[in-house]
């Protein structure tokens, strides 16, 4: 997969595939995006002193990278699960400059969540811990995963990857799911709230980040 970077309007770097004509994060802003939709309306909505956390579509690492900070500034522990077919060589995220947007970022944090090995448990932080699946998600063996409290549905867009949004998938992840558990995506279409509907998410659509008016959060058993 040939990737490209671009910059986007916030400052930030995102990657866009040719492939697929996609770019990994929005052109409005990638770390503004991120920080919206998954932090903001997702992690921060967690209670829990102790956050399970599953992403389907590790990417970048963006979003793993704003989770660490995040919990560290929140005095939560994380164990981070990240679902990815096809993960991106050192050539690539090496040279993404994420780290260097916050003043209280560590780089070495986000080198340490991409040289992590795949398929097992690392240690990033004692309080942070990752596990990178690399695997189709369309062929994942879901009863290995262990229940989480927040997912992150991060994956490319309905129109590019159709296949990954359908009932069935959101079934599994409904299943690996704690009780109240959140999930949230960038995507508002009603396509996606009514296939989350008829898996037995209540579903609401809230302010989106720039560049788009909603966003989706859905819940398990409200």
């Amino acid at each position: 997969m040939k990737v490209e970077i671009r910059e986007t309007l916030d400052g930030s770097q995102t990657l866009y595939l040719g492939e697929l004509d996609e770019h990994y994060h929005s052109t409005f802003g990638a770390i503004q995006e991120s920080q919206h939709v998954f932090i903001q309306a997702g992690f921060k909505q967690c209670p829990q002193s102790d956050i399970r956390v599953l992403e389907i579509g590790f990417g970048t690492g963006l979003n793993c990278y704003l989770t660490l900070l995040a919990g560290l500034g929140l005095g939560k522990k994380v164990w981070y699960s990240a679902i990815e077919k096809y993960p991106l060589p050192e050539i690539v995220w090496g040279k993404l400059e994420f780290c260097y947007h916050f003043p209280d970022s560590n780089p070495e944090w986000y080198s340490l969540i991409h040289q992590a090995p795949w398929n097992c448990e690392a240690e990033i932080q004692p309080r942070f811990i990752l596990h990178k699946i690399e695997s189709d998600l369309l062929g994942m063996g879901w009863d290995k995963l262990p229940l989480v409290d927040l997912v992150y549905f991060d994956a490319f867009s309905p129109e590019k990857q159709p296949e990954l949004w359908n009932p069935s998938i959101f079934e599994k992840i409904y299943d690996r799911m704690n009780s109240n558990g959140i999930l949230v995506t960038y995507c508002a279409k009603g396509v996606v709230r009514r296939t989350l509907q008829s898996v037995g998410f209540g579903v609401d659509r809230i302010p989106g980040p720039p560049g788009k008016r909603e966003m989706i959060r859905a819940i398990k058993n409200r």
